[in-house]
C-alpha cells in the first residue's frame, strides 16, 4: 500500500482547471415584493456559522448589525464583524445592542454567552448543516424565528427545485493541504457526496468508502478510477496546482489524472450548505460535464 506522505510540490501556483470562485456565485436574495414580511426583530447579531447569509438571503439584511468572521461574502462587507481569532467578544456584541443573537455548538467562549444571558438578550441556537438535506432545517429554522415563513419557503424552493437527469459521470472528491501533508478520499459522509448525488453525478468516493475522509493511497485511487477529481481551490494550490497534482502518486493512473480532468470550488463555497449552495451547483454540474467529456 502506497499511504501519502510528504510529496514534492511543483512551483505551479495556478490550476489550468476549472474553477468557482467566490466572487462568481452571488447570494441569492429573497424579495417577496408588496407581500415582504416585517421580521420581528431589529437588531440581530449573526454568530452561527452561516447564519449571516442565510438572514441576508431572506431579505433581512438590514436588520443585521453584526457576523461571524467566516462571513465573508461582499454582500456583507458592511456588517460588523463581532469576532477575533474566531472567539466572540462580548464587548463588541454589547456595543451593537442587539435584541437576538443566532449562536450554533461552536459559539465561544462561554464567557461571552454567559454575559449575553445576564444582559437578557435571547440567544436562539441555530443546527449545523453538513448535508444537502440540513439545509432545509437551518434556513427555516432561522426564518421562522425572524418571523418570515413565506421568504424562508422560498429560499426552501430554490433546492426542492433542483432536479438533473442521473449520469454515469464518477467523481471523487480530494481534501487536499499538500503543505500539511494531508491528503483525504471524501467518502460516505464527506458532504461533497450529498452535493454530487444531487447534482446526478456517482460519488465514487462514497460508494466504495465507508467513513466521511479516508487516507489517500495510490492503490485506492487506481481502484475508484474517478473519470473527474473535485477539489477545493486552496486544495488545489497547496499541491503546486494541476502538474503538482498529478505528482501525487496514484493520481496520474485514473482517468482523471490522465486527462486532465479537474474542477475545483472554492473553500468557502463547496461545503458551506447554504443560500450559496444552489447557485454553484448549477455552476459547478456544467463544469464537471464539461470535464468529463475532455479527451
Amino acid at each position: 500500500m502506497t499511504l501519502i506522505g510528504s510529496i514534492p510540490i511543483a512551483n505551479a501556483s495556478t490550476s489550468s482547471s476549472p474553477e468557482i470562485t467566490a466572487h462568481e456565485i452571488s447570494l441569492p436574495i429573497i424579495n417577496l415584493g408588496a407581500g415582504k414580511e416585517i421580521p420581528k426583530y431589529k437588531r440581530v447579531v449573526a454568530l452561527a456559522n452561516g447564519s449571516a447569509e442565510i438572514v441576508a438571503a431572506l431579505g433581512c439584511k438590514n436588520i443585521l448589525v453584526g457576523r461571524d468572521i467566516a462571513s465573508t461574502m461582499p454582500e456583507l462587507s458592511d456588517v460588523p464583524i463581532v469576532e477575533s481569532a474566531m472567539q466572540v467578544s462580548a464587548e463588541s456584541v454589547l456595543s451593537q445592542h442587539p435584541d437576538l443573537i443566532l449562536i450554533d455548538s461552536n459559539t465561544s467562549p462561554a464567557s461571552a454567552l454567559a454575559t449575553f444571558k445576564a444582559a437578557k438578550i435571547p440567544m436562539v441556537m441555530i443546527p449545523s448543516a453538513f448535508t444537502m438535506n440540513d439545509i432545509f432545517a437551518k434556513e427555516s429554522k432561522i426564518a421562522n424565528i425572524l418571523g418570515v415563513p413565506k421568504a424562508g419557503a422560498a429560499l426552501e424552493k430554490q433546492i426542492t427545485s433542483l432536479h438533473y437527469p442521473q449520469s454515469n459521470i464518477s467523481v471523487v472528491f480530494l481534501y487536499l493541504r499538500g503543505t500539511a501533508s494531508i491528503y483525504l478520499i471524501g467518502g460516505k459522509g464527506s458532504g461533497a457526496d450529498s452535493i454530487l448525488s444531487k447534482l446526478g453525478f456517482i460519488d465514487v468516493g462514497a460508494r466504495n468508502l465507508k467513513i466521511p475522509f479516508n487516507a489517500l493511497t495510490a492503490e485506492e485511487l487506481v481502484k475508484l478510477r474517478p473519470d473527474v477529481i473535485l477539489l477545493m481551490s486552496k486544495g488545489m494550490k497547496s499541491v503546486g496546482g494541476i502538474e503538482g497534482l498529478v505528482q501525487i502518486p496514484g493520481i496520474a493512473q485514473t482517468p482523471a489524472g490522465m486527462h486532465r480532468r479537474v474542477v475545483t470550488v472554492d473553500d468557502s463555497l463547496l461545503l458551506s450548505f447554504g443560500p450559496r449552495t444552489v447557485p454553484m451547483m448549477k455552476t459547478l454540474r456544467p463544469l464537471i460535464l464539461a470535464a468529463a467529456a475532455q479527451p
